[in-house]
């Protein structure tokens, strides 16, 4: 993973940017070689990726049929350190803000925000 500019890094599929939303990394598939198909401006400093971005986990992942999650896992364990979370992102990111929808479960929901400097 090289960084390429203050908020992106390149890597062989894509890019990633830093989250402030999620505090991780999200990866933004560009290459087109393995079925995504997000396009990018090109513009390292400012970027734009269409479509939407949606990072799930837990039981907001699509197809989720109830039964084990996250959520329930922690539930019943309770004196396990809480290493994983069910969670929802979703933006938009465009020249260089990120528009977070309103259907994200994080502090950002609802808001726009320029993307900050990669942290990882």
């Amino acid at each position: 993973m090289a960084l390429v500019s203050r908020v992106l890094r390149s890597l062989s599929t894509g890019y990633a940017f830093f989250c402030p939303g999620c505090e991780e990394s999200h990866v933004v598939y560009t290459n087109h070689s393995n079925g995504h198909n997000w396009s990018f401006n090109g513009n390292v400093d400012k970027p734009t990726f269409q479509p939407s971005v949606l990072v799930t986990s837990g039981h907001y992942v699509d197809g989720f049929k109830g039964g084990k999650c996250w959520c329930t896992y922690y539930a019943e364990h309770p004196d396990e350190p809480v290493d994983f979370q069910c969670f929802r992102c979703h933006s938009f990111v465009t020249d260089g803000r990120i528009q977070f929808l309103s259907d994200s479960t994080h502090k950002l929901s609802g808001q726009t925000v320029d993307l900050p400097d990669w942290r990882l």
